[in-house]
């Protein structure tokens, strides 16, 4: 398993891998409207611009997994379902935390819906601290929409 930054060319398969994960742990956890404007055309619609802030975690050859960052912020990180319990998810994370410190930043946050209970467990077992609520302002298919989340931090 190896990380490298996203091309193009992987963008589609990052579509995949985030609308499928999205589909998994969102539902149920974000404001009315909002799951059923998460598509699949939406997410190949919105990949591809995102390729500069991508790194892939890349296994035999096909991508598995995928962190997004921000500023200061590990914004996505998502792994596909083949790839659960391989660790991908902890290097994904790690490289994570290296782009924010790398940029500058002595704190990474992140975002998490409440309800995501998994990825919770999943960031505290990596030594992020729950802050408290996060109202994280998203817009799908062009229509705004507040998602109740957790903000999670770390010291890098």
């Amino acid at each position: 398993m190896h990380l490298r930054p996203a091309t193009p060319d992987d963008m589609a398969t990052v579509a995949d891998i985030w609308h499928a994960g999205w589909h998994v742990t969102h539902p149920g956890h974000v404001p009315d409207g909002l799951t059923e404007r998460r598509t699949l055309a939406a997410f190949h619609d919105r990949a591809p611009g995102r390729v500069d802030d991508t790194v892939v975690a890349e296994r035999d050859g096909s991508v598995v997994g995928f962190v997004m960052v921000t500023g200061d912020e590990v914004e996505q990180v998502y792994v596909a379902p083949t790839a659960f319990g391989t660790g991908v998810a902890d290097l994904l994370l790690a490289e994570g935390e290296r782009q924010v410190a790398a940029g500058g930043h002595e704190v990474a946050w992140l975002a998490v819906a409440r309800g995501n209970a998994r990825a919770r467990r999943f960031y505290e077992r990596q030594g992020w601290t729950d802050e408290g609520d996060l109202d994280y302002p998203v817009v799908a298919l062009g229509e705004s929409f507040i998602s109740p989340c957790r903000r999670y931090t770390k010291a890098v």
